[in-house]
């Protein structure tokens, strides 16, 4: 694996992560920005640095270290009811559960075991604030390689694919979080 770089996002990292958040939702996910699924992607300081047991992580390439290759966030906020389904807002509750978000390398820095690294750090974060007691995320599994690369990690706890008919594609997730 090349030389990345991953830190805790600062003031002067926000707009190259804000650029690889953008033009993941645009590329891959093909939704481009939503303001109700994507507000954090316009504001990350209000949204992961500002509070205390949030973070966003950005990684830098080996060869120019001031730009964002990739993001990994972190955020005290579960899964909410509607749009999520009514049991993983209540297994799920804010303030008690880590959730994963916007883990998200740009195409030419994938599979160098990036998102990975970076997800471990996340794990640590989560581990070291004490209040979490689990951690959730949810994939949209038309991605391509999302979906084997959390089952890597976790266990499925829900696919709406399974009862949703073709309505939403969602899977859920936990990830342990001694990883």
């Amino acid at each position: 694996m090349r030389d990345y770089s991953i830190r805790a996002a600062g003031p002067d990292d926000l707009d190259g992560a804000r650029a690889v958040m953008l033009d993941t939702v645009y590329r891959d996910f093909g939704t481009g920005y939503v303001p109700r699924w994507h507000g954090d992607i316009v504001d990350p300081a209000a949204a992961y640095l500002t509070p205390a047991r949030h973070t966003l992580l950005v990684a830098l390439a080996p060869d120019d270290r001031r730009t964002v290759v990739a993001t990994a966030a972190l955020d005290s906020r579960g899964p909410a009811h509607p749009p999520n389904p009514r049991e993983l807002a209540e297994r799920y509750p804010s303030g008690e559960t880590a959730q994963l978000r916007r883990i998200y390398v740009r195409p030419e820095h994938r599979r160098r075991g990036l998102a990975r690294r970076m997800v471990g750090e996340l794990l640590a974060f989560a581990a070291a604030d004490g209040g979490y007691r689990s951690v959730y995320l949810h994939t949209d599994p038309a991605v391509p390689g999302a979906e084997p690369f959390w089952r890597s990690l976790g266990k499925v706890v829900h696919d709406e694919r399974e009862t949703t008919d073709g309505v939403s594609d969602v899977v859920h997730f936990e990830i342990p979080m001694g990883r």
